[in-house]
């Protein structure tokens, strides 16, 4: 199970970024740079297989959440890297959430629980629906108003399930 962090920023820089020189892989990687509301910069390496909700293309100025991996190991190095699981760009009209889900759909950190409806999409990375229990399930929830109960509670428009 990934423990899922999320990082909210806004763009400063995106560069493209080498994991090794005179590859097939030039230009397929870039590092972001985000800075949050206090001052705070972290880098995120945007990989090929890194999941953009909604396949939005971000760009310097972009208000964005950047969601990586709490155990993966990192370098030591100032300003913090961390290689993007998924990214999400911030709009108005949805929110989104990134976290596992357990058997009652309450998130990890027990601050979101999901009410499904029968107009709840359920969808795989790759767009094709999802026909099993998303329960249990490492999930991106994308949904408008929630209760102000803890934990919040909301019937998303969509789940994509992270296989």
């Amino acid at each position: 199970m990934v423990k899922f962090l999320p990082f909210s920023g806004t763009v400063t820089m995106i560069n493209d970024f080498s994991v090794s020189p005179n590859s097939e892989s030039e230009g397929c990687y870039k590092v972001m740079s985000l800075v949050d509301g206090s001052g705070r910069q972290v880098n995120f390496i945007v990989e090929p297989k890194t999941y953009f909700l909604d396949h939005a293309m971000v760009a310097v100025g972009d208000r964005v959440t950047g969601y990586y991996d709490a155990d993966a190991p990192v370098p030591m190095i100032y300003p913090p890297q961390y290689r993007a699981l998924v990214m999400v760009k911030e709009t108005p009209s949805q929110n989104a959430k990134v976290d596992f889900f357990n058997s009652q759909l309450v998130s990890s950190d027990g601050m979101l629980k999901l009410n499904l409806s029968p107009g709840t999409q359920i969808l795989l990375e790759n767009g094709q629906r999802f026909t099993k229990s998303p329960a249990n399930r490492n999930l991106i929830v994308v949904y408008g108003p929630s209760t102000f109960s803890i934990p919040a509670q909301t019937t998303p428009y969509r789940i994509i399930v992270l296989c």
